[in-house]
């Protein structure tokens, strides 16, 4: 098997898959200003991608969208039909990936309706069809999961062994339930149950935690403390694609320094650049502007600036306000 998950230091970071957030656009930016060990789409229907009408089917290939700079890359579907988690992982290696993962933790009401995401904690053995469908369809590569520790009490050590039964790759733990959503902070150490269980099933599936962590130096400390083998970020590559620079050397290219104004716009200008070229004409621009605040902010007149960006309606607009932006020296 094409597994590229054996290849990887200990410990790795890797890129949290975020709906409308880590799109084709914000990952190619990230992958030039600090690449993670590995990257993930944001999460795409499988259902979608078999039964959509060309239209529809040409909206969500857009989220699949990658570039060679962003491998190892991993698409991540949901779907709680097995003959359609087949036929999508199918197409998705044929476009070239180099890993699936499978989405059983977004809590979601519109996803859960269809079993899919978090609902699917309390279907074990639909899960499980899931898998098998995944790994038909994925042929050599590898396939993985993302969850959570249960769906509304902590149910590790049913739910937990029933997934690494199936012998997939990767398994990523969002330590918290479905119904604590991210009201309630993340418990690490349900990882470390995980990973105890991974331990003493004797399987190969590596462990990743995930959950509030901030910084590449507290997913070390975490990863230490719950002896997993890597850890996964989200919110916090928001206004910050330095996040992963020189996250495996010993001493870090980056560490914990916060970029000047400057540099904030010109990563900013780069992201709207891509966006438009990638993008652009398929996803509306309003889109982009969740992304303004994470860049802007931090300096005198800084809210200004926001402002102005938020009364932009297209790319060039934008790239306009910015270059006419006076920034502190």
């Amino acid at each position: 098997m094409k597994n590229f998950w054996a290849t990887l230091p200990k410990p790795f970071f890797v890129l949290a898959p975020m709906e409308d957030v880590t799109d084709a656009a914000f990952r190619r930016l990230i992958a030039r200003y600090g690449k993670p060990d590995v990257m993930w789409t944001e999460f795409t229907s499988a259902d979608g991608l078999v039964l959509a009408p060309e239209e529809g089917k040409a909206k969500l290939l857009k989220k699949l969208l990658f570039s060679e700079t962003e491998r190892p890359i991993v698409a991540q579907l949901f779907s709680a039909n097995p003959e359609r988690m087949e036929i999508a992982a199918r197409m998705v290696a044929e476009l070239g990936f180099d890993g699936i993962d499978i989405n059983m933790g977004c809590p979601d009401r519109s996803i859960e309706k269809s079993l899919c995401g978090s609902g699917m904690i309390k279907h074990p053995d639909l899960a499980k069809a899931v898998i098998c469908a995944a790994k038909r369809g994925a042929g050599d590569l590898p396939v993985s999961v993302k969850t959570r520790i249960g769906y509304a009490s902590n149910e590790i050590s049913t739910w937990i062994p029933s997934l690494l039964e199936e012998g997939i790759a990767a398994l990523t733990i969002h330590a918290r339930t479905r119904n604590e959503m991210s009201d309630v902070p993340a418990r690490w150490e349900h990882v470390k149950e995980v990973v105890d269980i991974r331990n003493a099933m004797d399987v190969d599936t590596l462990i990743i935690g995930n959950g509030d962590l901030k910084s590449i130096e507290e997913a070390r400390e975490k990863i230490t403390a719950a002896g997993c083998d890597g850890a996964m970020l989200g919110r916090a590559i928001f206004g910050n694609p330095w996040l992963f620079a020189g996250a495996n050397s010993p001493e870090r290219s980056r560490g914990t320094v916060i970029p000047n104004p400057q540099e904030r716009v010109t990563a900013l200008k780069e992201h709207i650049a891509l966006f438009d070229e990638l993008l652009g004409g398929t996803v509306n621009f309003e889109s982009m502007k969740k992304h303004f605040k994470a860049y802007i902010h931090g300096w005198d007149d800084a809210k200004e600036l926001r402002i102005h960006l938020m009364e932009t309606h297209d790319a060039a607009h934008a790239q306009e306000v910015l270059s006419n932006a006076i920034l502190p020296s």
